[in-house]
């Protein structure tokens, strides 16, 4: 049996958000998804309002509000946030009947899906990362 250690994760740097039941397809989602993982939060949003895409604009309002959610109850500044993680998986699927010829149905399935963004806060990276260089540059006589 092998042991997989699970990564530790400071919450108190990362902001998540999820949306689920959104009614479009998972392959379409991350079509949009795979451009925007691992951007800024600023270059994020002009990506997505630029690009002609149905589903660019509930991923638009989960990341809004990611971001919202970060500068309110963690205080973070919005120019400092990074798109850590994002993935769509596949949610439940939304069965319909269609009437057809001699009192039969025709079943038709419109799929949804699950969007999860976290959002990472760089600015403690960046403190910690100029603190080293300023330690390292010290002159040993």
């Amino acid at each position: 049996m092998i042991n997989k250690k699970k990564k530790k994760i400071d919450l108190y740097t990362n902001v998540y958000t999820l949306g689920q039941h959104i009614r479009m397809s998972t392959n379409k989602a991350r079509r949009i998804i795979d451009q925007i993982r691992g951007r800024s939060y600023e270059e994020t949003i002009m990506i997505l309002e630029l690009m002609p895409y149905r589903a660019s604009y509930p991923i638009l309002k989960l990341i809004s509000s990611a971001a919202a959610n970060a500068s309110h109850n963690m205080t973070f500044n919005e120019s400092d946030l990074i798109i850590s993680k994002a993935e769509v998986n596949d949610g439940t699927s939304v069965k319909k009947l269609k009437p057809q010829a001699r009192g039969r149905g025709y079943l038709i399935k419109k799929s949804t899906c699950h969007i999860t963004i976290v959002l990472k806060n760089i600015s403690l990276y960046k403190e910690y990362k100029e603190y080293e260089e300023l330690n390292n540059r010290k002159i040993f006589i």
